[in-house]
């Protein structure tokens, strides 16, 4: 795509803002539908939220939550898209291709283990405190 076409689709105005909002829709039902790890993300999701509404965790535990969570499901729609590209673009199997999925699927794991650890220091100092008033 030329320039020239390219900034005449690129023009402000409520339509192009509105089919935005529309296209990030479709590629997050894509990746419900056809990723089995953001299932499992949105699963983690709304148990982050129950436990957090059931502990009434602060507002800077909120933050660290929600930003954790965020960056892992953006991540990994990323490395969707990655994926995906590469499967257009590499349709055999090349050594290349491997390195670019297996790194992009790497970020997810490390922005998961690390909202694991943030979720860990959130939560479980929280569920004591439970534990030792009930008891």
């Amino acid at each position: 795509m030329d320039m020239e076409l390219r900034n005449k689709k690129k023009k402000f105005g409520l339509k192009r803002m509105v089919n935005s909002f529309k296209y990030s829709f479709d590629g997050l039902a894509y990746a419900a539908k056809k990723e089995q790890s953001i299932i499992l993300m949105f699963i983690c999701l709304i148990l982050a939220l129950i436990l957090g509404f059931l502990l009434q965790i602060t507002l800077l535990e909120w933050f660290f939550i929600l930003i954790a969570i965020g960056l892992v499901l953006g991540t990994e729609l990323i490395n969707t898209s990655i994926e995906a590209t590469i499967d257009l673009l590499s349709p055999k199997f090349h050594p290349l291709a491997k390195v670019a999925k297996d790194t992009a699927s790497a970020a997810v794991f490390v922005y998961s283990l690390i909202a694991f650890i943030i979720g860990c220091l959130v939560f479980i100092p929280n569920i004591i405190e439970l534990i030792e008033r009930v008891y």
